[in-house]
């Protein structure tokens, strides 16, 4: 009887000593968590001063990006007014181009529009190449190629200056 009683009595003290254990652990804990909760006294303004620059820091990244998409957006819309000037530049010489090589009649009025609306952009390059004709009237208009060809490339050029400008690099 006397090794139950013993073995009861070890039990006991076995699970008042794991409930003091956890408690004290349970003290300690909350303890540090309170310490570690309240900074201390030349912290706090660290702590505040740091964060008032990590605002600022967001805040001017905010304003520089919204900067940069907003300058995008205008030579965005800038290159979409070249592309159609562009465009219908190469549409007009093209058409002068097909008119020329079909043999349409001068007198026409359709191929007078045609001519008249095209001329600023075809007197430069008039007369850089002969521009070979057929019996029957037929003319490959050589120049005009030469047009539309330094046309494109002129259009390349803008727009590639319009993109530089637009996703310029302020920072590296």
């Amino acid at each position: 009887m006397d090794d139950n009683k013993l073995a009861a009595d070890e039990a006991r003290r076995s699970v008042q000593h794991d409930s003091v254990k956890a408690q004290v652990e349970g003290d300690v804990n909350a303890e540090i968590a309170q310490q570690a909760s309240q900074p201390a006294p030349g912290e706090e303004r660290k702590i505040e001063q740091v964060a008032g620059q990590f605002r600022a820091k967001a805040v001017d990244e905010v304003v520089h990006t919204e900067r940069e998409v907003e300058r995008g957006r205008g030579a965005a819309r800038v290159s979409q007014v070249v592309d159609y000037i562009f465009y219908v530049i190469y549409a007009l010489l093209g058409m002068r181009f097909l008119l020329a090589l079909l043999a349409a009649r001068s007198s026409a009025g359709f191929v007078q529009f045609i001519v008249a609306i095209t001329n600023p952009f075809y007197a430069p390059f008039r007369g850089i190449v002969d521009a070979p004709r057929t019996v029957e009237g037929h003319t490959l208009m050589l120049p005009i190629v030469v047009a539309i060809i330094a046309y494109i490339l002129l259009h390349l050029a803008i727009n590639g200056l319009l993109r530089m400008l637009a996703h310029r690099k302020t920072e590296i």
